[in-house]
């Protein structure tokens, strides 16, 4: 059903449509979000956009690890539930909180281009200048994933590793003013839309901690039959950073992986290849199952005319090549399949049950 269009008239007496964004009411959400009303503004200066703040699920539970809660739409549930309601028209995400299946009658229909994927370390004011190598021995690393916990533990045996929840204020309050970590890992991506690169000491490569699935890109989620919204906010979309993260989703999403179990990924495109490095961890890291595969993208521009046939892992990109988007979404099902085979599905059942018993 689409939504009852809303107007208003300007102080110049010109109507405008409303649009309206829902958000997370976090300080990052905000900021993500005003920056794509920000694009959508340039872009369409006739229409009125209304942002629409709320709580959601995750943000209220604070003081549980988010794998341990088992909710697979943590940030997104009560967003998608005021789009339903015709409450807001389109909602701005985290792309790595939305699951690999979004509920009937909504489509992500926009991936912006992708800040820093990576992880970045970010020390206590007291270890100015180290690195996870040079800390002393047992020092505590503050992570609320089990992703970057089984990876850095296999890496950094000599360093311990507690879990510490909160938006990204509460986690850097609780490193500076207290003594309990050394360190925290945090996504350089939103420390950066913060303004708060400077306290960066590190950025973790691939070879240290590969990261989550989408992380880094933002998400424009909307009703599927919005025929107008969607083709509105799809100019945001960045082809290479679709092709990438629908790669990854068709990889986790063939996994049955989620918040609950470390699966971590690495994509990069190189001319008309795209590449994709998969792998699951045991929770003590000391299990993975790791490959690399790649396929090429080449852009036809054949796009797709109707959207129906053009949703890959909840993404509709109808401006982007269909052959490629396809061969993106291939990658990631072939990848896992080959990890499936080799007996990741024992690793990832064990790191399950692992965790739900903690």
């Amino acid at each position: 059903m689409e939504g009852p269009l809303k107007y208003i008239r300007e102080g110049n007496g010109k109507v405008s449509r409303v649009i309206r964004m829902g958000t997370r009411k976090s300080q990052l959400a905000r900021i993500q979000t005003d920056s794509v009303a920000g694009r959508l503004r340039e872009l369409y200066p006739d229409v009125h956009l209304e942002i629409v703040a709320m709580s959601t699920i995750g943000d209220k539970i604070l003081d549980t690890a988010l794998s341990k809660i088992g909710e697979k739409s943590l940030f997104t549930k009560e967003l998608e539930n005021a789009l339903e309601r015709n409450e807001v028209d389109i909602v701005v995400h985290s792309l790595k909180d939305l699951p690999t299946s979004l509920p009937p009658g909504f489509t992500i229909g926009a991936i912006l281009q992708r800040e820093n994927p990576h992880d970045a370390v970010v020390l206590h004011p007291k270890n100015a200048g180290l690195t996870l190598d040079s800390l002393p021995e047992k020092s505590v690393i503050g992570t609320s994933s089990l992703r970057r916990a089984a990876q850095l533990k296999k890496r950094f045996p000599q360093l311990e590793f507690e879990n510490i929840r909160g938006n990204l204020n509460t986690r850097l309050k609780k490193l500076d003013e207290k003594d309990d970590y050394a360190a925290i890992i945090l996504a350089a991506a939103g420390l950066k839309r913060m303004g708060w690169e400077s306290r960066i000491s590190q950025i973790l490569g691939p070879e240290d901690c590969m990261y989550a699935v989408g992380q880094g890109a933002l998400a424009v989620e909307v009703r599927a039959q919005d025929k107008d919204i969607l083709e509105m906010v799809s100019v945001l979309h960045h082809p290479d950073t679709v092709l990438q993260c629908i790669s990854e989703r068709a990889f986790l999403r063939q996994l049955e992986g989620g918040c609950s179990v470390p699966v971590a990924v690495h994509t990069e495109v190189k001319g008309s290849m795209l590449y994709l490095t998969g792998a699951v961890y045991s929770l003590d890291g000391a299990d993975c199952l790791k490959d690399t595969m790649q396929t090429v993208v080449e852009i036809d521009n054949k796009v797709s005319e109707s959207a129906q046939e053009c949703v890959h892992v909840g993404v509709t990109a109808n401006s982007v090549s269909s052959s490629a988007l396809e061969a993106a979404e291939k990658l990631g099902m072939d990848l896992a399949n080959a990890l499936l085979n080799k007996g990741a599905k024992d690793i990832l059942t064990t790191a399950r049950k692992l965790n739900d018993a903690r």
